[in-house]
Parts: structure tokens; C-alpha cells; sequence
């Protein structure tokens, strides 16, 4: 599959934004495979599947899989050890805290 054309982690920022509240090609996640970080904007994203299938750029391994349906969206994980996704201010805990009182 690395040499199949592929868009950028960018291309996740729709259907990803359908589901948090927070960017979250701005979130760094870590790779199952070969350890690496970095922002899910830089992973590869292939469309061609039936969903879409982001891919380490160091290794290729698989990270994430979103596939949505009529009614559903199905996110996998499963290639994340991690995903640290930093909140805004607006959303930071210490102002969620304060206004939940």
C-alpha cells in the first residue's frame, strides 16, 4: 500500500471534526508499530478503502481507520499507542470545572 497514491493526515480533519469537539489532526499520536509521534495531519490517508485508512509515514503501519455509515462512524485506533490532543482554552479543565459550579 505505500506506494498507492495517498493524501495527507489533513484529509481527516472532516470526518474527525464530526465526531470532537477539538481538532484533532493537531493531536500527536504514537504509532504501534515503530513508535514514532507526530501530528495526525502528517499521517498518509488512503480513500480508497471503504472507509479511511491513515498510515504511519515513517513505517506505514495502520494507526487509525474511520468508516462511516447512515447512521454510525466506526473509529479504530487500534495502530495508536497514543493520541494526546491538546484542549483549547475555552475547553481546558480548569475552566470546564469553573462553569460546571
Amino acid at each position: 500500500m505505500p506506494d498507492e497514491q495517498h493524501l495527507d493526515g489533513n484529509a481527516l480533519a472532516g470526518p474527525l471534526g464530526e465526531i470532537f469537539a477539538v481538532d484533532v489532526t493537531a493531536a500527536v499520536g504514537r504509532c504501534a508499530s515503530c513508535g514514532e509521534a507526530g501530528p495526525l495531519a502528517a499521517l498518509m490517508v488512503y480513500p480508497a478503502a471503504p472507509g479511511l485508512v491513515a498510515r504511519c509515514p515513517h513505517c506505514t503501519g495502520v494507526l487509525l481507520r474511520l468508516v462511516r455509515g447512515p447512521h454510525d462512524v466506526w473509529l479504530d485506533l487500534h495502530g495508536a499507542l497514543s493520541l494526546r490532543i491538546t484542549m483549547p482554552p475555552h475547553l481546558a479543565a480548569g475552566e470546564a470545572a469553573s462553569r460546571s459550579m
